[in-house]
């Protein structure tokens, strides 16, 4: 994903050799290496912000959608308990009626 942009390995920073002058290694050489290395540190640290933003962002609608998922959860609970209710709310209604009827043609019979 990220590796076309990152031109050196760790393997090829340890093998690098530099050819040496009479006053020591080439610093042209040395600079565009150090360049390059700086170019890649670069582009790691860019890859890190968009990395932890990417992770916020996803932490974010992860917490999103567990507080979502509690909603729903608690939504089908009541609608539970309400169906309970409302079922035993239908059968003492039911009971109360039988009674009413029994009192009154009860009554009425006699």
């Amino acid at each position: 994903m990220y590796q076309n942009k990152i031109s050196l390995t760790p393997q090829d920073i340890l093998e690098k050799d530099f050819k040496i002058d009479t006053r020591g290694y080439r610093l042209k050489e040395v600079d565009q290496f150090l360049d390059q290395i700086i170019s890649d540190y670069e582009q790691f640290y860019a890859i890190i912000d968009s990395l932890e933003k990417e992770k916020a962002n996803m932490l974010k609608e992860i917490m999103s959608l567990k507080q979502e998922l509690r909603n729903a959860s608690m939504n089908v609970e009541m609608a539970r308990q309400s169906a309970d209710t409302t079922e035993i709310s239908n059968l003492d209604i039911l009971r109360r009626l039988s009674q009413l009827e029994k009192a009154v043609y009860g009554k009425n019979e006699e």
